[in-house]
């Protein structure tokens, strides 16, 4: 009975860490208005776009770097960890695979786009085209 309760008490413990953990260290989701106000609040921020080169070149968010989703693992290292990174895509549904991904690998401070560059366009934010 002993043993019971002292195993029982330790997955509870150990599930109250994992909990805590997986909490501080989750990727958020925002929307084109709290991007706004969080570039303005970090210009460091990372911009990152996921799409695909053809997409970038259409229209994406002024500041953006491209790593298309194909290419992420490979490409890893060029996403800084000791900055902000906000991952965008069309729709946000890409990106947010991506952030998660990030967020797995242990960057701090990711945020996904959640209605990706439509949401921002259709708001009426600046967008450019063209390549960078």
């Amino acid at each position: 009975m002993l043993k019971s309760l002292i195993k029982i008490s330790l997955l509870a413990i150990l599930a109250g860490l994992f909990m805590t953990t997986t909490a501080l260290a989750v990727m958020q989701n925002i929307t084109a208005t709290d991007m706004q106000k969080i570039t303005k609040q970090m210009s460091e921020a990372y911009l990152l776009d996921v799409r695909t080169l053809g997409e970038y070149t259409q229209k994406r968010i002024k500041g953006a770097r491209l790593i298309p989703i194909d290419q992420l693992q490979r490409r890893i290292n060029e996403i800084p960890k000791n900055r902000p990174v906000i991952v965008y895509c069309e729709v946000g549904e890409r990106s947010a695979l991506v952030a998660r991904y990030l967020d797995q690998l242990g960057y701090q401070g990711v945020y996904n786009l959640s209605q990706g560059i439509m949401g921002w366009q259709v708001r009426g934010y600046p967008i450019e085209s063209g390549m960078p």
